[in-house]
């Protein structure tokens, strides 16, 4: 089956809870569907770079999964359809990096390669 990797961005007024609950139930739809949800993470509330339906911030989210193509429209339908969920984006890969996200790694991990020493 296809690999994917999907973000979406949640309201702010949601409690932590609720938008991790969210994860779960996109998954379920996704398992429901025949696909396999590989692994979850959840960013925390970020700040946006524009208003989105006049929320400045919001619960950001992001999912790995092995899934048919049927089972990941269905669920982009259903995320485009709540009310709670303000923008989806689905990327297919070749293959899922091992490890935690850019996102998730500290900053002082992450690789610098192209900065030129400052001094």
């Amino acid at each position: 089956m296809p690999l994917y990797e999907h973000v979406f961005i949640a309201r702010q007024d949601l409690s932590n809870t609720q938008a991790e609950g969210l994860i779960e139930h996109f998954g379920t739809v996704l398992s429901d569907n025949g696909g396999q949800v590989l692994d979850t993470e959840y960013w925390g509330i970020k700040t946006m770079a524009y208003k989105i339906n006049k929320n400045r911030k919001g619960h950001y989210a992001f999912m790995r999964t092995d899934s048919p193509a049927n089972a990941v429209q269905e669920m982009e339908r259903l995320m485009r359809l709540h009310d709670d969920v303000m923008r989806v984006l689905t990327i297919k890969v070749e293959a899922h990096e091992d490890g935690p996200s850019v996102q998730m790694q500290k900053r002082d991990d992450r690789d610098r390669g192209d900065r030129r020493d400052r001094r």
